[in-house]
């Protein structure tokens, strides 16, 4: 049996499907049937959240397994996240020369700077 595809070939639209049937019985059902936020999703995205799930969220493992980095990771699960509708928590970037020339002339003190660049 092939598997349903969420999202139209030509155009990208989501698909709606619009008969069901058993296969034991033969029962069927006609109407228009919204299929699941998770249909929607790309293989590539699906395929992504398999293994999230499957090393339950360790993202160090998710590094390993798919020979990414760290930020990589991050970025693909933010874009999940967004595919899912969910919002996405956006944090700022340091600047870590600006940190760091902060630092030299006094502004702020190393364990400041700390701070900041683990942020």
């Amino acid at each position: 049996m092939n598997e349903v595809i969420g999202r139209c070939p030509v155009c990208s639209e989501k698909m709606v499907v619009t008969r069901l049937e058993c296969p034991q019985c033969g029962t069927a059902i006609e109407g228009k049937f919204e299929l699941c936020k998770f249909c929607y999703l790309s293989k590539e995205q699906r395929d992504f959240l398999e293994l999230f799930i499957r090393t339950r969220g360790n993202i160090r493992e998710m590094e390993k397994e798919l020979g990414l980095s760290y930020p990589t990771i991050r970025n693909k699960l933010d874009n999940l996240i967004a595919a899912l509708g969910y919002e996405v928590e956006r944090r700022p970037t340091v600047d870590k020369k600006e940190v760091l020339k902060k630092l030299e002339s006094g502004e702020i003190t190393v364990q400041e700077a700390l701070k900041l660049l683990k942020e």
